[in-house]
């Protein structure tokens, strides 16, 4: 029997699943639409319905996307982070979700070294990993005080270390006073926040605090606040995608400056210095992405009933993620490794897992998400033009908004997809695609490639179900109002 007998006369045919009865209907000449349609997650049906049906997710979800579209962000001053933080000798922060030195991976044990090697607090590695270590072993040992860079307000690319000597982009939203905060970047390679430690590596931080971080101050103070948001929109129409490719952006943050360097009578040797090491780092100018789209995303926190998330970040063991709706408790699971290209003489087994901060830039709707609008980043983290596309094209499944300041020229100038939403995620099973550089696996070895990863599946549906849980509590809640509301009008309620 062929499928016109079964069905009888029809003008038009909407399936889903299976593509053979789709396909034969549109061999027999019926018009067919496909629907894409997966099973949500396992195990998930029930938080998921009980999450639709929370009566605050429609107002929650909008508000959080109107405080995230509408977020500014301003470099409005360079400052060492004793003086943004208060932070003090033996206190430093990271990447990620909390994680301690006996569960550290490779790279970030290797720019916790480093760090305490800048700090002076030790004179080799080995006397630094044990001074690392003692903590661990005694509460009452000398020792770190670790905190996530997100619990200060700010991101910290890749292992994400900030000591208090390190210098600080410090970011501000002008609408709401908010402000945030990204280390300067080191350039690529052997660099501390890949987990290299080694003495040019100590070498190269103490002329970042000494030389580039008070230039970058006076210069910026004299020139006064910088758009970042206003640089970012214009760099994802000269081929940025405000991840792993920054190179516009970078040579606009270094126009608007260097007129105030000029001006403000900078030793023409130095000046140079700074000048040459900018422009010679096409990845500067991510940290000032990283924290504009904290701002962004941070204006979300907060709100009851939004399932958007807020944080997405890694410290080379766990992944973790925040939403709107449950405040900054973390969801986490185990890293998943980059799948990419690697540097001469690196392969797979050299790879750490996920690592950095800078996720921040997808869950703000940029990065991963507009790679429609960086088709040469294809050469760097593998893939074709033709799959950046489709990534963007993907991400809007999962995404409630579109961002009217960040626009894709190959998408017809497009909104890039913004706000990922938990719900979407594990109904779809689509997950969230990140562009990121990978650290060796070992302590000391810095960058050995890029790539592309996604985010483990279970911090999704551990934030759904925590979600679930507190729809359950208002709905129980506002049914009990409802009761005690009710007993007060017909006179029938306890003393």
């Amino acid at each position: 029997m062929s499928s016109s007998e079964l069905l009888g006369p029809v003008s038009h045919v909407v399936t889903a699943g299976v593509a053979t009865f789709a396909d034969e209907l549109v061999a027999q000449g019926v018009p067919v639409t496909r629907v894409d349609w997966r099973p949500p997650m396992p195990g998930t049906e029930a938080d998921l319905a009980d999450v639709a049906l929370d009566a605050r997710r429609i107002d929650a979800n909008a508000l959080a996307l109107q405080r995230m579209l509408a977020a500014g962000a301003e470099l409005v001053d360079v400052r060492p982070a004793r003086e943004v933080l208060g932070l003090e000798t033996g206190q430093f922060l990271h990447a990620g979700p909390p994680i301690t030195w006996d569960r550290a991976s490779g790279p970030m044990r290797g720019a916790l070294i480093g760090a305490v090697l800048l700090e002076g607090i030790a004179d080799t590695p080995e006397a630094a990993e044990a001074w690392l270590a003692a903590k661990d072993n005694d509460t009452n040992s000398a020792g770190p005080d670790l905190a996530p860079c997100h619990s200060r307000g700010g991101v910290g690319p890749m292992a994400g270390v900030v000591s208090p000597g390190m210098w600080l982009f410090e970011l501000r939203d002008p609408g709401s006073g908010r402000t945030s905060w990204c280390s300067l970047n080191e350039g690529l390679g052997k660099v501390l926040r890949y987990g290299a430690f080694s003495p040019d590596v100590i070498a190269r931080l103490q002329w970042m605090a000494e030389v580039l971080g008070p230039t970058m101050q006076r210069a910026v103070r004299r020139r006064g606040p910088i758009d970042i948001k206003a640089i970012i929109a214009q760099m994802l129409h000269m081929g940025d995608e405000g991840h792993n490719r920054n190179r516009a952006g970078t040579l606009m943050l270094l126009r608007e400056l260097l007129p105030a360097m000029i001006e403000g009578g900078e030793e023409a040797g130095p000046l140079a210095d700074v000048v040459r090491f900018v422009s010679g780092n096409d990845h500067f100018f991510l940290n000032l992405v990283m924290p504009a789209c904290k701002l962004a995303a941070g204006a979300a926190a907060g709100i009851e009933g939004s399932t958007v998330v807020t944080v997405m970040a890694r410290n080379g063991t766990d992944f973790g993620i925040q939403t709107a709706g449950t405040g900054d408790r973390w969801f986490t699971a185990p890293a998943h490794t980059p799948e990419g290209l690697f540097l001469a003489g690196y392969g797979p087994e050299d790879a750490n897992p996920d690592i950095g901060d800078s996720a921040i830039t997808e869950t703000a709707g940029v990065g991963g998400f507009a790679m429609a609008a960086a088709p040469a980043i294809a050469r760097l983290v593998g893939g074709t033009a033709a799959s950046a596309v489709a990534t963007t094209g993907l991400m809007y499944e999962i995404a409630l908004a579109e961002n009217p300041a960040f626009t894709i020229p190959a998408l017809d100038f497009r909104g890039t997809p913004t706000g990922i939403d938990v719900t979407r995620v594990v109904r779809t099973g689509v997950l969230p695609q990140i562009n990121t550089g990978m650290a060796g696996r070992v302590a000391g070895t810095g960058q050995v490639g890029a790539g592309l990863v996604t985010p483990p599946a279970e911090c999704f549906t551990q934030a759904l179900a925590a979600l679930a849980e507190l729809a359950r509590e208002a709905a129980q809640a506002e049914a009990r109002g409802a009761a005690r509301a009710t007993a007060r009008d017909t006179g029938n309620h306890e003393d």
